[in-house]
């Protein structure tokens, strides 16, 4: 007889000392060899997302449902805004349309209509003009601020937590680019527009009736076109926030934008003569390349450089002390004096 094979028996021995040795017991070993004496286990290794991933934790997740939600809230809020704003510039409608009407006056009383009065051609013209068209106008002016608000708190769940930080100047800039263009339109392109088409014909024996509504509906489109207008450095900055145009980009194909821009104020002005186009085209060019610089300064942030804030302003400090000078020469000593309308100084 063959003596029993030793290699099976100890295999059979062992499998039963490994049958023995429970999962607890092999959970402590494994404890005991990566945590040390202590038994713990080591902490675990911070994230590698780094900056990205902290951006993009403060992004917020919101579903269709949530963003329709949030839409009508902000509509909710712009409405109630408006409203505070529009009975608030209903107290003052009588103020306010002194000064609606004043272009219209002074057009009149430079092209000599006597008397130079608006008309009302319909018993409820004046009503529905002066006491709701006209503090409806007045109050989106008002509340721009609160609205532009609005809109800045429905897109900023979708931005980076650095890119939130552009808010107040947003508000800031939007709401005063918007309120700036409104000015423009009434001190400057609106009173030469004005004149310019009551006195077309009157040359030919036409004497100018012009009606309260049809001056208000020409006042209206110029206003808030200009002042929309006038938000072309914030469109031309998101556009570069969202990463869809850069400032090289834009400088490449300045030209088309020129371009562009004579043909949409060709379309805005109310008037065929080439003064009041440029009145329209110039500013707009300008607005663009102020959006370049706008945007220009968002990239040198993304890259971590600065822009030489103190040489630009010395520079720009030194301009307006010559054209200080300037109207200080021209005040004293050439008998010139401010006026309260384009182009500001006169003889």
């Amino acid at each position: 007889m063959n003596p029993p094979d030793d290699s099976k028996g100890a295999g059979r021995a062992s499998s039963g000392v490994a049958s023995s040795v429970t999962p607890l017991s092999l959970l402590d070993k494994l404890r005991s060899r990566l945590g040390g004496a202590g038994g713990n286990f080591p902490p675990p290794p911070p994230g590698g997302g780094g900056d990205d991933d902290d951006e993009e934790d403060g992004m917020l997740r919101m579903s269709f449902l949530d963003h329709l939600q949030e839409l009508r809230t902000r509509l909710i809020r712009m409405l109630m805004g408006l409203l505070v704003a529009f009975l608030v510039c209903l107290s003052f409608s009588n103020t306010v349309w002194n000064y609606v009407e004043q272009p219209a006056v002074a057009a009149l009383t430079t092209l000599g209509v006597k008397p130079p009065v608006l008309h009302t051609l319909t018993p409820m013209e004046g009503f529905n003009i002066i006491w709701f068209w006209m503090p409806v106008l007045c109050s989106i002016f008002v509340a721009s601020p609160w609205i532009l608000y609005q809109v800045w708190a429905f897109i900023a769940p979708g931005l980076y937590k650095r890119e939130r930080r552009f808010a107040v100047p947003f508000i800031l800039s939007s709401a005063g680019l918007f309120i700036a263009g409104g000015a423009f339109a009434y001190f400057i392109v609106f009173r030469y527009a004005l004149t310019f088409l009551l006195g077309i014909g009157m040359g030919n024996g036409v004497e100018p009736v012009v009606s309260v509504t049809s001056y208000f509906e020409l006042f209206v489109n110029v206003m808030l076109g200009v002042a929309l207008v006038f938000e072309m450095p914030i469109l031309i900055f998101f556009l570069t926030l969202l990463r869809l145009a850069s400032p090289s980009f834009l400088i490449r194909h300045s030209r088309y934008a020129i371009l562009a821009i004579f043909i949409i104020a060709a379309i805005v002005t109310p008037t065929p003569d080439v003064f009041n186009l440029m009145l329209f085209a110039v500013p707009m060019c300008m607005l663009f390349y102020i959006g370049i610089f706008a945007s220009y300064l968002l990239v040198l942030h993304r890259e971590g450089r600065r822009f030489p804030w103190r040489t630009i302003g010395l520079v720009v400090l030194g301009v307006l002390l010559l054209l200080a000078l300037a109207l200080y020469l021209a005040t004293t000593r050439y008998g010139y004096v401010l006026v309260p309308h384009w182009p500001f100084i006169a003889r």
